[in-house]
């Protein structure tokens, strides 16, 4: 990694704990902010935009792109694999822009690792039942998806921060 100007920040939390929602105000707050655009094998969801929500690609694409170092971190999440493109964190920090990164928290370790300088943020919902009632209210996904979350999160606050109990 490059010598840096700006400052990166990491953004991680539990699907449904409301991290995009405090990036998009963060975003509206200092608008000079850089949010990094991350990859993912994921399906486009109604409403998204290639290239404003994420970069929408398949599996091989993303797997060719590992192949050339081509991402800062990366995770599988619920199956799918999500990136996040090491030359633009780099272009942005050199300009000294401020680089926000909505990422998993596996990415966030990465990211913290790789530069230890970088501000982490994890958010965590308000309790499980808000964070259950968030993700049935979202509408996206089944049942049984939304317990794979719900168990996912609860792994993921204990593992970020341990002292918290549900």
């Amino acid at each position: 990694m490059q010598q840096q100007s700006g400052t990166l920040f990491t953004i991680s939390a539990p699907s449904g704990a409301g991290k995009t929602s405090l990036v998009r105000a963060l975003v509206d707050a200092e608008p000079s902010l850089q949010v990094s655009v991350s990859h993912t094998t994921r399906p486009i969801r109604p409403g998204e935009t290639h290239g404003v929500n994420y970069h929408f690609c398949d599996r091989p694409a993303f797997e060719g792109m590992l192949e050339k170092n081509a991402f800062l971190e990366y995770a599988e999440v619920f199956g799918n694999l999500y990136g996040t493109s090491q030359h633009f964190v780099e272009e942005q920090l050199a300009s000294d822009a401020d680089v926000m990164l909505e990422i998993d928290w596996q990415g966030a370790r990465q990211v913290k690792r790789l530069l230890p300088q970088t501000c982490s943020i994890f958010v965590l919902p308000p309790c499980e039942e808000a964070l259950r009632e968030r993700l049935s209210q979202r509408g996206q996904d089944d049942l049984d998806t939304i317990e794979r979350r719900m168990a996912a999160a609860v792994s993921e606050c204990r593992t970020m921060w341990k002292p918290i109990i549900w």
